[in-house]
């Protein structure tokens, strides 16, 4: 089965390197792919070509310019193989820092060019999803704190159990056909705006 119709941009100022990486992207079946040779403004080609995947291709990368492309890959959210002559550990941790999907130290060669792509979209799907659960999991648990804040309120206001307290708010949220946590938030708001006793 080929693979989806990916879009790729290479960015690359080497115009033989480029050219190995391209061959590799083709022979493995990937046929919507972007030379660009030019880092400058290289931000607003990225928004305009949208593509799916990056691929950095640094021949003898200086500080300033690794700099730049972590900058970019912090930007952009996409998966990003960067492939570097030489490095440094700081490099390195720069890299992972950054989001840089696969990291690749004198590794240019057209055969392995598929399967570190496969690796970057992999590694970055799988950052994502961890990302994304962990803000779940963030959101869950300050919705968490602001229902027992607003219990709390409503205990202490309205002389009511932590029971009642809960059907309340919870009643509230179906009336309105809002969150619980929206509710709380809310409660927690007013409280605040109203200052001691006020509700």
């Amino acid at each position: 089965m080929s693979p989806a119709p990916l879009k790729i941009l290479v960015i690359d100022e080497n115009r033989i390197r480029s050219a190995i990486i391209e061959a590799g992207l083709r022979e493995a079946g990937y046929d919507q792919v972007t030379i660009v040779h030019d880092v400058g403004g290289i931000a607003r080609r990225i928004a305009e070509i949208e593509p799916d995947v990056i691929v950095i291709d640094l021949e003898n990368p200086n500080r300033d310019m690794l700099e730049n492309m972590f900058q970019l890959s912090r930007a952009v959210k996409r998966p990003i193989a960067m492939f570097v002559d030489r490095s440094d550990t700081a490099s390195i941790e720069a890299a992972v820092d950054a989001g840089v999907s696969a990291y690749i130290i004198d590794g240019l060669r057209k055969e392995r060019v598929k399967p570190i792509l496969q690796m970057a979209i992999s590694r970055f799907n799988a950052f994502s999803r961890m990302a994304r659960e962990l803000e779940e999991a963030r959101g869950e648990l300050e919705g968490r704190k602001l229902i027992e804040r607003a219990k709390g309120i409503l205990m202490k206001s309205r002389g009511m159990s932590e029971e009642d307290a809960y059907a309340l708010l919870r009643k509230t949220a179906m009336n309105q056909n809002r969150k619980l946590a929206d509710v709380a938030q809310s409660l927690v708001t007013a409280a605040d705006l109203l200052g001691p006793g006020g509700l």
